[in-house]
């Protein structure tokens, strides 16, 4: 069975990282909604739908899904629905009517349902992984799962700046999210092989004692707490990266073959990042790659500050951020199913959902603040407050960490 399972987070790992690239919360999507006529009120919102409230989200689904005796029922409901919002955006942007503040909206609204319905899937795959793949086992699917990934990412980023460099908006966009509606709906595919073994039946509980579930582990375990810390500081990295879209386009303009080398060189980053963990993961010496995350981070926003003046240059500021990401991917997910168990898995992955708080504030903030501060004030605040996760990245201690 375990076996299986590992072959189905495998299948939908590939399949998902090919649908991703065509939805790209720190390319495709801000450019698309820059074009549709947003501010960057709406892109600041924009971010903080896709990254801060799709993490918070958890927080509230995982008081539900805890309680659920078998989880992928759950998790295939959340994928469907993903499906059927990439299908939504697609049909919608053919829609002829330009550019206009409800169109603007109208996409918020139908990305919101994309971000909490993965939310809400998310809840039931970290416990399904948790408790069907052995411990000894996690880390190197986590780390295979993601080179996949970064490979199918890479591919399917190619896809997406021919398709951006020879049509122009809305078609454009409008194909790339159909054909990922449709290869979510294959990846679906994976999780049909999943077998989750029998597992005891759960008393149902009032929503009241399951909340007061995330406040009795948050107080008895100080590894969670510093784990909020340091998804709500260092984490916030991840929406930040849409903002280098919005200030090349700033500086460079509008241009869709760009946006594509912008992910092309992301996806990468990603690539070599993951790489790079592979090799220096067999000592088992996790620590040391929080370290250099939080330096990677912090040093994101400053590079795209410097290269400014160099638009040939300008998109290695991706390739890092790429590789930030990846290594933000695969420490979270590590960390978190470490310093778990099978019992509270659920509950600690809804408290990792708060870890968006700052995902949500951040963006809207900044957003707001950008005509008045500018760009190079953000940014430089930015990797100040990203530093802040040194504190976690010291005082952490699980086997993942200290192995």
């Amino acid at each position: 069975m375990r076996s299986r399972n590992y072959r189905a987070f495998l299948i939908h790992a590939l399949f998902l990282s090919l649908t991703m690239s065509f939805i790209d919360v720190n390319t495709v999507a801000p450019a698309m909604l820059t074009e549709s006529g947003a501010s960057t009120f709406h892109l600041g919102l924009l971010t903080a739908i896709m990254v801060g409230f799709s993490s918070f989200m958890q927080l509230i689904f995982a008081t539900y899904i805890v309680s659920l005796r078998y989880k992928r029922p759950a998790l295939l409901t959340g994928i469907y629905l993903r499906v059927f919002s990439l299908a939504s955006l697609g049909f919608f942007l053919l829609t002829p009517s330009g550019q206009s503040t409800w169109r603007v909206w109208m996409i918020l609204l139908i990305m919101a349902l994309f971000s909490f319905s993965g939310a809400f899937a998310n809840i039931a795959y970290t416990d399904i992984l948790g408790s069907t793949i052995e411990r000894q086992e996690r880390k190197r699917l986590l780390t295979v799962k993601q080179l996949i990934s970064s490979i199918g990412l890479i591919v399917s980023s190619i896809v997406v700046k021919i398709v951006l460099s020879n049509l122009s908006y809305p078609n454009s966009y409008s194909l790339l999210f159909l054909m990922a509606s449709g290869l979510l709906l294959i990846a679906t595919s994976g999780f049909w092989m999943l077998k989750e073994g029998e597992r005891p039946a759960k008393p149902r509980t009032k929503l009241t004692d399951r909340l007061k579930m995330y406040g009795i582990a948050i107080k008895n375990d100080k590894n969670i707490r510093l784990y909020l810390l340091l998804i709500n500081t260092s984490g916030v990295i991840l929406s930040t990266l849409p903002f280098l879209v919005v200030y090349a386009n700033q500086n460079y303009g509008l241009d869709g073959g760009r946006t594509g080398t912008y992910l092309l060189l992301q996806l990468s980053g990603s690539l070599l990042a993951t790489i790079f963990t592979n090799l220096f993961s067999k000592g088992q010496r996790y620590r040391p790659l929080l370290y250099i995350f939080i330096a990677m981070g912090a040093f994101t926003p400053i590079l795209a500050l410097i290269l400014a003046p160099a638009q040939n240059l300008y998109p290695l500021v991706f390739l890092l951020g790429g590789a930030t990401t990846a290594l933000m991917q695969i420490l979270s997910m590590g960390i978190l199913l470490e310093i778990s168990t099978d019992e509270n898995r659920p509950i600690y992955t809804g408290i990792g959902g708060a870890g968006g708080l700052m995902n949500i504030l951040y963006p809207i903030l900044a957003g707001l603040l950008l005509p008045s501060l500018g760009f190079a004030m953000i940014f430089l605040l930015t990797s100040v407050f990203i530093c802040v996760g040194l504190i976690s990245a010291k005082q952490l201690n699980c086997s993942i960490l200290t192995m």
